[in-house]
């Protein structure tokens, strides 16, 4: 096919009529057979040419014979009486009569007596001769010498483009290969071109331009590309801040109606009983003074008394001014109560049930259904006013309970889990070291437990052990779960685990990361109104009104408040209606009016049935007196105290321990079992972990046999724990799910990381459109200092692409794991979908892979300006980018972050070389074929190479097979590239979910 491309000479057939004129009309005896053309080409390739005019001995130029038409330039015919045919590939005829100079248009090797048609794009015309130097311009062949009738010939040799002068000037184009033109103005001509091709509009192409300037295009895709990107940014972010604004005024006045309707209910309320006794009072005077005929006339002026009773002031105590200015709007709200009491089913009516088995019930009736944010936010701060005043009426009531109470209904609420252990003990892995020792207790629901110790003692392993996230260690001992003998895994769906440290989104608002959390925690039947109101409460109970619109912000960029932010990383838990709530120090770093504010908050969570415990450190005493239970452990892992908060002075006094004053009771304790400060008692704080055995009557380790002297043994009953067995990591890995909760499948879910992961990354606009200005500086770099060398078909400057490209855009999506290893390790140990959280990630990716491409080709391809055509290299790119970005998520899931930046750093370049050797081995070559390096350069330079026809068949056939390359390769190329692409995603995605920070 690409021959037939390089000798169709349709409608350009003059060189071959001058040369039947002036051969007579035997060119048919002159013209080579392909038996001469492919031993010409199997000598010009073979490994014994030493140069491009070496051709081997034939029967017609040999050691023996040597006719003048074996001279460059020159032909022979054959015999009269020889029969010629042409397409021949076997035999070669005897060619060597009548020799003259070949006609113009053909070239004749030296060693051959045939002629050759020269390709389209080549400019054969006669030689002739340089007196001066004795050349045959432009030939650059000599006569042979004494022979004084030999002159200079046609063309002689069709090589490469560096070792043959059949190629067609640039600047010049041929129609024909004795035919050439000047390029026009508003042209411009390639070497080798067989017609001249017009500029485009912003370019400016003289006479006799080789080649046109693409630089204005590729200022104006650059600002394309800007102002595109310039827009997304700044109305995603408009709209961002829209919505939020639209939000804000939704739930501001949601908030202000349902605060008015309120004050409306209770002025509706308070005047109603207040016409009700003055009714009973008239009615029982009148019953004394007329007869029992008229009281019937008596009831009717008893209901019509009821509307002139005055209004009754609210408990905000507005003014009678205020009273006045908002008479219609009073006018209103009373309307809208006595539609209420009318009609208690309606959405006003606050018809809310907590839990997940009844949240069917829960939704309005139909016709009813909320949908706009207004409705929803109306309908949530509707249900906290109406929760307020019941509260004030029934204070140790639960909201459950008081939603009960208020819509007379029965509800279930949130599954109940008790935590018991018996003589759990925790052993490092390889070392006979114990991080707890013979711990035995339990912990029940609706109670706040405090853990408390001083440093090293094994309070954050002993929660983390109960909660299943310790690893490394032989656990022994039983734990049970409501009784049974269940994986603690089975209720993960319903257990909050509050780290010690603040994994919250910084890039994320406080009202974001609580809804995040909700949306893919809570029930996926729960309406959205009843998560909104979930998340009202939080956000109410744990003070955060005023920054629920404000970033969390990070170390690099300043946000809200450290206390503000820990408190966030509790509600993420909160949010999500637990049974089972564990803190890990939630208090540190807090003031003491905000830690006070953060344990109300639970303990109303606690109300709802909820099993709290938490690390705490140097508590106040008013906080600490806000814990139900305590559990006082000691270094090594032993239980000093495990009991009621109000009874711990009790017990340590009862053996001389006693608390001073103006010390904290926790403080004292801890000091003594630091050593700092001595009992004054006969217990040492080496025994205190032994008294507690024997007055709890628990056995005692063999290595503490010692400590028993002089302590007493009297002891209580001990607990029971039916059905005890041990811990084994076989019930973890078996662990079905019992928690009752069905939350949002994967297709969900993908969609609510999918709109976090797009928030995120607007809000690093300023970090990506870094990215993109080095990859334009990067593009114009390259593009100008690696011109396109048309022997190679720029191999160097698309190797430098392939590296500048693999670099940059490796580096770039690190980011997109590296950052969130800490974030994704509590969502998923939470129940989060893995699955849904790489494909939001890798999906926000793609717009990267789209992007990108373009804006290193708008510099590289407009300096450089290949013949290969734009689309194709952006292709190749588009490819090449999905493949290294597949790769970077390998090394940003399994690597730390620094190791990652090196590894994509050296990894590209390595492979490049390696793919680029010229002298390979056999092993470093399949190694090679195996590197994706080596498929993007061999697919751009493939691309480029395609442009190049005609004359320029033998420099592109020489050029792909010494790299061996093959112009039927492209397309698999490309697929090689995103099966690596897609190959790596799969292996980092197992990565993802398998080499979890332990």
């Amino acid at each position: 096919m690409y021959w037939d491309e390089a000798f169709d000479f349709t409608g350009r057939l003059d060189f071959l009529t001058n040369c039947i004129r002036k051969t007579k009309g035997d060119i048919t005896r002159r013209l080579c057979t392909a038996a001469e053309i492919t031993f010409y080409f199997t000598s010009l390739f073979g490994k014994e040419a030493r140069d491009v005019n070496y051709l081997k001995p034939n029967k017609n130029c040999n050691l023996t014979y040597w006719p003048s038409g074996c001279e460059p330039g020159w032909g022979c015919s054959t015999s009269p009486n020889e029969k010629v045919v042409l397409d021949d590939s076997k035999r070669m005829p005897t060619r060597t009569e009548d020799c003259q100079p070949c006609c113009e248009g053909f070239f004749c090797p030296q060693g051959l007596t045939c002629m050759i048609p020269c390709p389209l794009g080549s400019y054969c015309p006669l030689a002739k001769l340089n007196q001066t130097t004795g050349i045959c311009d432009p030939y650059n062949y000599q006569i042979p010498p004494g022979q004084l009738n030999h002159t200079c010939g046609s063309a002689d040799t069709w090589a490469d483009v560096g070792s043959s002068e059949l190629f067609c000037p640039p600047g010049s184009y041929c129609p024909s290969p004795i035919l050439k033109n000047p390029c026009t103005s508003g042209h411009y001509c390639l070497m080798g071109s067989t017609a001249q091709t017009s500029c485009y509009k912003l370019t400016t192409c003289k006479p006799n331009t080789a080649n046109q300037n693409l630089r204005a295009y590729g200022i104006i895709l650059i600002v394309v590309l800007t102002t595109l990107l310039l827009i997304i940014v700044n109305c995603s972010d408009q709209v961002l801040s829209v919505r939020e604004r639209r939000a804000a005024k939704s739930r501001e006045v949601a908030a202000r109606q349902a605060r008015e309707t309120a004050q409306a209910r209770e002025r509706w309320k308070h005047a109603t009983e207040v016409a009700k006794k003055g009714a009973i009072g008239l009615q029982q005077q009148l019953s004394r003074k007329f007869s029992r005929q008229k009281s019937k006339s008596q009831s009717q002026s008893e209901h019509a008394l009821l509307p002139s009773v005055p209004p009754i002031p609210s408990a905000s105590g507005q003014s009678s001014t205020d009273a006045k200015a908002n008479k219609k709007d009073s006018s209103n709200l009373t309307k809208m109560m006595q539609s209420i009491d009318d009609n208690p089913n309606s959405p006003e009516g606050f018809n809310l049930k907590i839990g997940d088995k009844n949240i069917k019930k829960s939704v309005p009736p139909k016709g009813k259904q909320l949908h706009t944010n207004s409705q929803i936010f109306k309908y949530a701060y509707g249900q906290i006013e109406k929760e307020k005043a019941l509260q004030q009426e029934h204070k140790n009531l639960t909201f459950s309970g008081v939603i009960s109470m208020a819509t007379d209904t029965d509800i279930k609420t949130r599954p109940v889990i008790e935590i018991a252990f018996k003589d759990l003990t925790l052993t490092l892995k390889g070392k006979n070291r114990h991080l707890l020792r013979s711990i035995t207790g339990k912990f029940t629901p609706g109670r706040v437990s405090a853990v408390m110790g001083p440093s090293g003692a094994g309070k954050t392993t002993f929660l983390s052990a109960l909660a299943g996230k310790v690893s490394g260690c032989s656990m022994k001992g039983s734990i049970l779960i409501n009784g049974k003998n269940e994986s603690i895994h089975s209720y993960k769906k319903i257990i909050g685990f509050v780290p010690q440290d603040d994994v919250v989104h910084g890039d994320l608002t406080v009202e974001e990361n609580l809804l995040f959390s909700a949306r893919c925690r809570l029930s996926a039947d729960m309406p959205k109104a009843d998560k909104v109101l979930v998340i009202e409460r939080v956000i109410e109970a744990l003070g955060l009104q005023a920054v629920r619109d404000s970033l969390v912000g990070t170390v690099e960029k300043r946000g809200i408040s450290g206390g503000q932010r820990k408190r966030v990383n509790v509600g993420l838990e909160m949010v999500m209606e637990p049974s089972l709530l564990i803190l890990d120090e939630p208090t540190t770093g807090l003031d003491s009016s905000s830690s006070q504010l953060l344990l109300k908050a639970l303990r109303r969570e606690a109300l709802e049935g909820v099993n709290i415990s938490a690390v705490v450190h140097q508590p106040s005493y008013a906080l600490f007196k806000m814990f139900d239970e305590l559990i006082l452990l000691a270094k090594g892992g032993f239980t000093v105290y495990h009991g009621s908060v109000k009874k711990v002075e009790d017990y340590f006094s009862a053996f001389g321990i006693v608390v001073p004053e103006h010390i904290t009771p926790p403080d004292h304790y801890i000091d003594i079992l630091e050593g700092i400060i001595k009992p004054n008692s006969s217990v040492s704080f080496e025994q205190l972990p032994v008294k507690w055995m024997l007055h709890n009557g628990y056995p005692v380790p063999p290595d503490l046999l010692h400590l028993c002297d002089g302590l007493e043994t009297t002891s209580n009953s001990e607990q029971s724990f039916a059905g005890e067995s041990r811990v084994t990591s076989a019930d973890i890995q078996n662990a079905g799910d019992l928690s009752n909760r069905r939350t949002p499948g994967v297709a969900r879910q993908y969609r609510y990381f999918l709109g976090r992961a797009g928030k995120q990354r607007l809000r690093e606009a300023k970090l990506i459109a870094t990215d993109y200005v080095i990859l334009l500086i990067a593009g114009a770099c390259l593009g100008t200092l690696s011109n396109v060398d048309d022997e190679t078909f720029g191999s160097k400057g698309y190797t430098f692409t392939v590296i500048a490209i693999s670099l940059l855009c490796k580096i770039a999506a690190l980011r997109s794991f590296s950052l969130d290893k800490l974030h994704y390790w509590r969502e998923s140990a939470a129940g989060m979908s893995s699955l849904a959280y790489f494909l939001s990630k890798d999906t926000v990716d793609h717009f990267n892979t789209f992007i990108k491409p373009l804006f290193y080709l708008s510099m590289f391809y407009f300096f450089n300006n290949p013949r290969s055509s734009f689309m194709d290299n952006y292709v190749v790119l588009l490819c090449l980018v999905y493949c290294v970005t597949g790769i970077a998520y390998i090394f940003a899931i399994y690597l730390d972050p620094s190791p990652a930046q090196l590894w994509s750093v050296l990894f590209p370049v390595v492979l490049t070389l390696v793919a680029t050797q010229e002298q390979q081995s056999g092993f470093v070559k399949v190694i090679g074929n195996l590197c994706y390096p080596k498929w993007a350069i061999e697919a751009l330079i493939i691309a480029n190479a395609e442009r190049y026809s005609g004359v320029w068949v033998i420099t592109r056939c020489h050029s792909l097979m010494s790299t061996g390359y093959n112009l039927g390769h492209w397309t698999l190329c490309l697929e090689l590239l995103i099966l690596t692409g897609i190959l790596s995603r799969f292996v980092a995605y197992f990565m993802l979910v398998t080499f979890q920070k332990k």
